[in-house]
């Protein structure tokens, strides 16, 4: 399956409010200008380093992609 890291993380919509993996992927789904197709991590990791809101952490990021690069 060849599926984007936003495919992917919205797996994890839904969760429960402790669920850092689920907040995360709420507030990705609301940011409209989330690059919906990247696949790879560097353009990712700059989008949310710069761009994206304050829920959307880069250590959480980083931990999602690690699953996401595990998985596909």
């Amino acid at each position: 399956m060849d599926r984007s890291f936003y495919q992917f993380a919205l797996a994890y919509r839904g969760g429960s409010k402790e669920d850092v993996y689920a907040l995360f992927a709420e507030a990705m789904f609301n940011d409209l200008a989330f690059p919906k197709v990247e696949k790879e991590f560097d353009p990712l990791s700059r989008y949310i380093e710069e761009k994206a809101d304050s829920a959307m952490p880069s250590i959480v990021f980083d931990e999602l992609f690690g699953l996401y690069k595990e998985r596909f």
